[in-house]
């Protein structure tokens, strides 16, 4: 963060200083973990039942913290008090980013491929200058002002994935802090219990391109016709990216390996180059594309953009996590969260990876779907008959209709079994997995890495 005085920050938190001295100032971290305070830091207690962090705001000023953050007075620990910590960070990271102006902030949506692809934007923006970007889904009310208080006078680019669990959640993210660039990746049924309809969803992630500056830039998936459309809700200058034939950035002659890695051609206004990239799984097509249209734009070269692509790998953990295993078996660790679009395209990579030993689904509950749930789980039952899949191993009975679905498949050869929990998966794995295997791990955060960890675990894979 930049330095502040304790005077600035409480002017610009809205908060009064109590026992601290206004001319002192926070040059380190601002942290709501008070065993990551440094000194010179400022320290965030939020309130809270069971944990209090202003319990904790003594020992953070005792590490090194300038002041704490907090809501209600700790004796002897000079405070900034404010009514709300949550939106006292906001307002804090809104200052930050507000002086700097050689900032450019890049924020990303989309109902899934949120994380690898912001992954992939930050991977390329550091090859261009000094780079911020957010740990895993750290996309939230406070993952956001967190990420974006960690900019200083160095950072050139600041990359933010926006979450969304209603309209005007990505309204007020932009609020905190505000993009340069948006990009908008796709629309699909993840968390329709909360949004009630895909066309409310699209309203939502339109908000990201509603909040650009009119010499901001839109990055839209030309391949979703959803964000296809947002192009007209937006002043800012519009760039597509797709296979589509309207696509200013397109991938043409698709093919995969043996080991379900994309290659493609790289076709931009520039010209065309060939990209072979290191990542499983076709869809990372579509985010790479988005990627390289964010480099392309802040200025890197065609020739040298498609060797940065080919050498993009895995930031975030359990999200398309390819490894062996020693006996032969192949594991796709993408247990990290699901819904129905995550699912199909993990589903296609098992097939595309499947060679000459059988193809393994584990598959858990996908949560947040509302009226959809059963109908979407039934749907990637039906998806994981149709592709062949061999086995398929449905964990929890909230999942089981993703059981049905595939044995509702009359002409699929494979076989379906419904198992009450994660340990029953792991058993049956070890008894019947064998070389030439490939095995998908994929669920909504019901402990599905556990089978996932348990294979890795069991013969010491190592990820490629």
């Amino acid at each position: 963060m930049i330095p502040l005085t304790l005077a600035e920050v409480a002017s610009a938190v809205d908060g009064r200083l109590v026992a601290a001295d206004p001319d002192a100032r926070v040059t380190g971290t601002v942290e709501f973990d008070s065993r990551k305070v440094i000194p010179g830091g400022l320290f965030v207690a939020f309130p809270g039942e069971k944990v209090d962090g202003h319990d904790y705001a003594a020992g953070a000023v005792s590490a090194g913290a300038v002041a704490v953050l907090g809501t209600r007075e700790v004796p002897g620990v000079p405070m900034v008090l404010v009514d709300d910590t949550l939106a006292a960070m906001g307002r804090l990271a809104r200052t930050v980013v507000d002086r700097l102006p050689g900032l450019t902030v890049i924020g990303l949506t989309g109902s899934s491929g949120k994380t690898t692809t912001k992954d992939l934007i930050a991977q390329l923006t550091v090859r261009l200058g000094p780079t911020v970007a957010p740990p895993g889904s750290f996309n939230n009310e406070l993952g956001h002002p967190y990420t974006a208080l960690q900019a200083g006078p160095e950072t050139r680019y600041l990359v933010m994935e926006k979450g969304a669990r209603g309209v005007g959640h990505v309204r007020y993210l932009c609020d905190v802090v505000p993009p340069r660039i948006s990009v908008v990746l796709n629309v699909g049924v993840a968390h329709l219990g909360e949004f009630g309809s895909v066309e409310t969803i699209a309203l939502a992630k339109g908000e990201l391109v509603e909040a650009l500056p009119a010499d901001g830039l839109a990055v839209l998936n030309a391949d979703d016709p959803l964000v296809d459309a947002m192009a007209g809700r937006t002043r800012a200058r519009v760039v597509r990216y797709g296979e589509a034939a309207h696509a200013d950035l397109r991938a043409v002659d698709v093919t995969l390996d043996a080991r379900g890695r994309p290659a493609y051609t790289l076709v931009t206004p520039e010209g065309s180059a060939p990209v072979r990239l290191g990542l499983t799984g076709r869809h990372q097509v579509s985010n790479s594309l988005a990627a390289a249209a964010v480099a392309r734009e802040l200025g890197m070269p065609l020739a040298e953009l498609a060797v940065a692509l080919g050498e993009l790998g895995l930031v975030s953990t359990r999200r398309m996590d390819v490894f062996e295993r020693p006996d032969g078996v192949t594991v796709i660790d993408d247990s990290y969260n699901a819904n129905p679009a995550s699912m199909a395209v993990a589903l296609r990579a098992l097939a595309a990876l499947g060679g000459t030993g059988r193809t393994v689904a584990v598959l858990g509950y996908m949560a947040e779907l509302g009226d959809f749930e059963r109908e979407g789980h039934q749907q990637v039952g039906r998806l994981a008959a149709e592709l062949g899949v061999d086995r398929l191993l449905v964990v929890g009975e909230p999942a089981a209709p993703i059981h049905e679905g595939a044995t509702a498949v009359s002409d699929w050869g494979g076989e379906s079994v419904l198992l009450t929990d994660q340990a029953a998966a792991v058993e049956v794995l070890r008894g019947e997995l064998r070389p030439g295997d490939v095995v998908l791990v994929k669920g909504s955060r019901y402990r599905t890495w556990e089978v996932a960890d348990a294979l890795r675990e069991a013969a010491g894979g190592v990820t490629r």
